[in-house]
């Protein structure tokens, strides 16, 4: 099937819609998932606003893949991908729909390399943990797009891209990660206080100067932004979500940031919605 033959297949299978947001949430613990407090407020708020999608597509800071995959399962599992957390936790189920067909034209869509449809993977904690509160429900469809880990932050940024188009089908595009997340800095006894290190301040101000100014050179070559960026974003798999949104925003639209607060030194739960 020849580029022009593909997109009308597109059109076909997937009406249009009202182009949907693009979301960047902050996930920080799993324990999100099951807590009361103001992050996962927003989140509840957040799925009020937003119109109804007809599918989600979730970029997930904790499904790394060499290559890249899309869940095309009709009834993805709930991963409990963590450990040493109540019982309660592991207790959580969220049986939303998959959607092969979604998964389908996911894999169409995107040219700049093959995708592959994966058939074991599920719903991982960065995933349902706070779709979860978005749509109590589980009632509309989710789908988990992986992180090549072989690849560079340029690569990813422009893989995002190729996405744009499912905004205009019903399309929720959610990248689900932390900005500033490094697990070995994290101070303990402060994991539910607003309280940052000084570098990982230093790191937040800057990217949130920096998605505000649609300075997206400098996130994606983020290496390249000090020691501070360095002790934020030890290993880039919480970090590329953000670039998974950004790479979608066009220069109409606005970026609105909430939860901008960092927890336990070092995990910030900084959040955008793109419109």
């Amino acid at each position: 099937m020849n580029d022009f033959s593909t997109l009308r297949s597109l059109d076909k299978s997937l009406p249009p819609s009202e182009k949907m947001p693009v979301l960047f949430l902050g996930h920080g613990s799993p324990m999100n998932a099951i807590e009361e407090n103001e992050f996962v407020s927003s989140f509840r708020k957040l799925g009020k606003e937003v119109a109804r999608p007809k599918v989600i597509l979730c970029i997930s800071a904790h499904w790394e893949t060499r290559g890249t995959k899309v869940t095309a399962m009709q009834n993805p599992p709930t991963i409990h991908d963590f450990g040493g957390f109540p019982q309660a936790l592991f207790d959580v189920r969220y049986p939303a729909p998959g959607s092969p067909e979604m998964a389908q034209e996911t894999k169409d869509i995107i040219t700049k390399t093959d995708v592959e449809l994966d058939h074991h993977w599920g719903l991982d904690h960065g995933a349902w943990s706070v779709i979860k509160h978005l749509y109590p429900d589980a009632d509309v469809p989710v789908i988990q797009l992986s992180l090549d880990y072989t690849k560079d932050p340029q690569y990813h940024y422009e893989l995002a891209q190729q996405l744009e188009r499912l905004r205009h089908k019903g399309v929720l595009i959610v990248g689900s990660g932390n900005v500033v997340h490094n697990l070995r800095r994290v101070a303990w006894q402060k994991l539910n206080d607003a309280y940052a290190w000084d570098w990982a301040h230093e790191a937040n101000e800057k990217m949130r100067s920096f998605i505000l100014d649609g300075n997206h050179d400098a996130l994606i070559n983020y290496h390249k932004q000090g020691s501070s960026f360095e002790m934020s974003i030890p290993t880039p798999e919480h970090y590329l979500p953000l670039l998974y949104a950004l790479a979608l925003k066009d220069k109409s639209e606005e970026v609105e940031l909430f939860n901008d607060k960092t927890v336990g030194g070092s995990i910030s739960m900084l959040s955008l919605k793109i419109d």
